[in-house]
């Protein structure tokens, strides 16, 4: 577009013009290190007399050029132009190829060199080119290894100022930039800017290949990968191949250039300086990589982005035999290793694959068989796996060395004591930083996470069907196995699971194994006790989204939620 129109290029830079006195010009104000033209005032020099002239107008206390509007006055007249564009949002620049716009003329042709690919500014250290010079110059301090900017709580460094001030947010737990249609809030700019497409639906980042589309430009840069098997660039020394010439050259490092990087803690040794940074982490065991959405930290990056990639729910990564798609490369790596010959080794019941012969043999002793050969001399419960005895007999075990100093009930293992403590305490240590609800376990907090995020990820392997809990993709899988093997003698009603068998007795039996310490009412099944003790409580955790009316049970909540959906009336289009 350009190129007719500016035939006179800068050698430093790359910058072209159009005439070739502004080359000169050009030359003279940005790379010339002489500078001959003084103000008087205070002695600031410059290479261009006119610059000087314009610097001279800030000494003047005269400023002609006034707004209308806030009355904030200026030397120059384009400069009072540009500061109404402000106030009346008019945006005269607009780009041809897609139509955005913008109030300065500078932003546009900064806009410009996203579609032309253009990168004037190169650096002359490594030859390394940027489309902007702010890019450029945040680029060069890289080279300097100055970082002037340091954290006064942790002492961290960085680079930009801009950098400090995300990290420090970190500490102050403060987040700036709020959702207007959800009131979330986030640390940085670009993490609501990402958030903002939850709402909207908005995938800007779209595949050519299969029209697969992306909120962000990593998660698309990731899914391009899966569809070329194609690695041209191939290692002259050991013939390995890459997809990607930059992870050639790093490769490359290992036969040309010497570990000198030695970590002084456990002396493993490093290519790269960044290489033994990211290494120290894990004897520091520092984070410094945080989620602007919940705020988890990672010890690096890559760690960080995959781990964005549960909020935004992107899949980048699909299966090319049946399309199914996954967070993360290791995810897919697993999965496709159920179509290879290394999992050749399969369940018939169940269809379960497994890479070796013991691995299936101890499969179906465990969870198929009906064999259960070792049993407990204490209470004769029987097993199919000795490991699974061995597991058994600890809870015989008379020594319990540690106790509850409020009920005396006493544990093996001190983490369950601690766990017990807290039902007469209360306490409730593990908080959700989405909706604030407060946990005692974490593995309680971790399982409310995902009615948050939809995470499933305990999957059949049988049908695909995906669970968030572990306890509901084993009852799933039962009714694949159509073996219904314990039946009631009064009845003759059959049930999958023993458990279940046994809640069903009590039925006919009324034995009422769980009773409430405060009224001493009993219950058939923990789950009623457990829904009866909210009434002692006042506990109501089950609200309406809609109302916000509270609950003692989902299926209450449920049925309130019926009404809602009653009120909506019916409206006919014709």
């Amino acid at each position: 577009m350009y190129t007719k129109k500016k035939s006179f290029a800068c050698d430093i830079c790359c910058k072209t013009f159009s005439r070739p006195d502004t080359l000169q010009k050009h030359l003279g104000g940005v790379h010339s290190t002489e500078k001959p033209f003084a103000c008087d005032v205070c002695c600031k020099a410059f290479s261009i007399k006119e610059y000087l002239l314009i610097h001279l107008k800030t000494h003047m206390k005269e400023k002609p050029h006034a707004c209308y509007i806030c009355n904030k006055a200026f030397l120059k007249k384009s400069d009072l132009n540009k500061h109404i564009r402000t106030h009346t949002k008019e945006k005269p620049f607009a780009c041809v190829i897609c139509t955005k716009r913008f109030s300065q003329h500078s932003s546009f042709k900064r806009h410009l060199r996203t579609h032309t690919d253009e990168k004037p500014f190169e650096c002359d250290v490594c030859a390394k080119t940027f489309s902007q010079k702010t890019s450029l110059n945040a680029h060069f301090i890289i080279h300097t290894n100055e970082k002037p900017y340091a954290c006064d709580i942790c002492g961290r460094a960085f680079l930009r100022k801009g950098d400090l001030n995300q990290h420090s947010r970190l500490h102050t737990k403060e987040k700036p930039h709020a959702c207007n249609l959800c009131n979330k809030a986030f640390a940085k700019k670009s993490g609501l800017v990402v958030h903002l497409r939850i709402h909207t639906n908005e995938k800007p980042f779209k595949c050519d290949m299969c029209s697969k589309a992306f909120s962000q430009k990593t998660g698309l840069n990731s899914h391009l990968i899966s569809h070329t098997t194609d690695k041209p660039y191939a290692c002259d020394i050991c013939g390995k191949a890459y997809r990607r010439k930059k992870d050639l050259h790093q490769h490359f490092q290992i036969h040309t250039e010497e570990k000198a990087y030695l970590c002084d803690l456990c002396n493993k040794a490093f290519i790269k300086k960044s290489g033994l940074t990211r290494h120290l982490l894990k004897h520091t065991r520092e984070k410094p990589f945080a989620c602007d959405i919940c705020y988890k930290t990672y010890s690096e990056k890559s760690s960080l982005k995959k781990h964005f990639l549960m909020h935004t729910k992107e899949k980048p990564y699909s299966c090319d035999l049946c399309n199914k798609a996954f967070c993360t490369i290791s995810e897919l790596k697993r999965y496709l290793k159920m179509y290879t010959k290394k999992k050749s080794f399969a369940c018939d019941i169940c269809a379960k694959v497994f890479s070796r012969p013991d691995g299936l043999q101890k499969h179906l002793g465990a969870v198929h068989s009906t064999e259960k050969p070792f049993a407990c001399d204490v209470c004769c419960k029987a097993f199919s796996i000795k490991e699974y005895l061995l597991m058994h007999l600890k809870t015989h075990m008379k020594e319990k060395p540690h106790a509850c100093d409020i009920c005396n009930k006493a544990f093996l293992k001190k983490s369950d004591l601690n766990t017990h403590i807290r039902t007469h305490t209360k306490e409730k240590p593990f908080v959700c930083v989405i909706c604030t609800k407060r946990f005692s376990e974490n593995s309680s907090l971790k399982r409310h996470l995902r009615t948050h995020t939809d995470e499933k990820p305990y999957e059949c392997n049988v049908c695909a069907k995906a669970f968030a809990q572990k306890t509901g993709l084993n009852a799933h899988f039962i009714t694949h196995t159509k073996d219904k093997s314990y039946a009631c003698d009064l009845c003759n009603k059959v049930f999958h699971r023993k458990g279940d068998l046994n809640k069903h007795v009590r039925r006919h039996t009324e034995e009422k194994p769980h009773a409430c310490d405060l009224c001493n009412k009993a219950f058939y099944r923990k789950a009623e006790l457990n829904r009866h003790f909210l009434s002692h409580t006042k506990e109501k955790p089950f609200a309406c989204d809609v109302c916000s009316k509270t609950y003692y049970t989902r299926s209450d909540l449920n049925s309130h939620l019926r009404t809602h959906t009653e009120m909506i009336p019916f409206v006919n289009d014709q």
